[in-house]
């Protein structure tokens, strides 16, 4: 399993988070969702509290693992990944459908179109397919879209139908 990879012409290592990291993972989290123009307001206070639980949750039952990306000492970027945990009942064997999810791609705008968010989602991948997962499945922003569909990753069917009142 992948625990660290240095990027070939710079100065950026992607390696396996440990649980100190968990903040950080957080708060790109957070600024993820800034990021793609999520109003603070809608964001619940405790939302560094709800992420954090839902990680130490998701490290016991979902075989979580984040990956971070440093230049020097700084922390310019994270990926999570886990198990999927689904949105219904799984009647699949697992060599048919064991899906894993990929979740919280950020990097900071300073170190954007690097190759960073590449590497991590790389992986992130790496990572799943040693759980032996059949699938990765993730929800991509306008602007990971094109590093996902250079990965291989293919648009699927998802259909939504907004339910609020406007």
């Amino acid at each position: 399993m992948l625990t660290t990879l240095i990027m070939p012409s710079s100065s950026t290592i992607i390696h396996q988070a440990r649980s100190e990291h968990d903040s950080i993972i957080a708060q790109h989290f957070y600024q993820l969702w800034l990021d793609n123009n999520v109003q603070k307001d809608i964001i619940h206070d405790d939302w560094l509290d709800i992420t954090l639980t839902f990680i130490r949750d998701a490290r016991q039952k979902l075989k979580f693992q984040a990956f971070i990306a440093q230049v020097e000492a700084e922390i310019v970027g994270s990926v999570s990944c886990q198990l999927f945990a689904g949105l219904y009942p799984s009647v699949f064997k697992a060599e048919h459908r064991n899906y894993g999810y990929i979740w919280n791609v950020y990097v900071q705008p300073d170190y954007r179109r690097q190759g960073i968010a590449t590497q991590l989602t790389k992986a992130a991948i790496a990572y799943l397919q040693s759980l032996n997962c059949t699938k990765a499945v993730l929800n991509a922003s306008l602007s990971g879209k094109p590093v996902y569909e250079q990965l291989g990753f293919v648009a699927g069917n998802e259909m939504t139908l907004n339910l609020l009142l406007e």
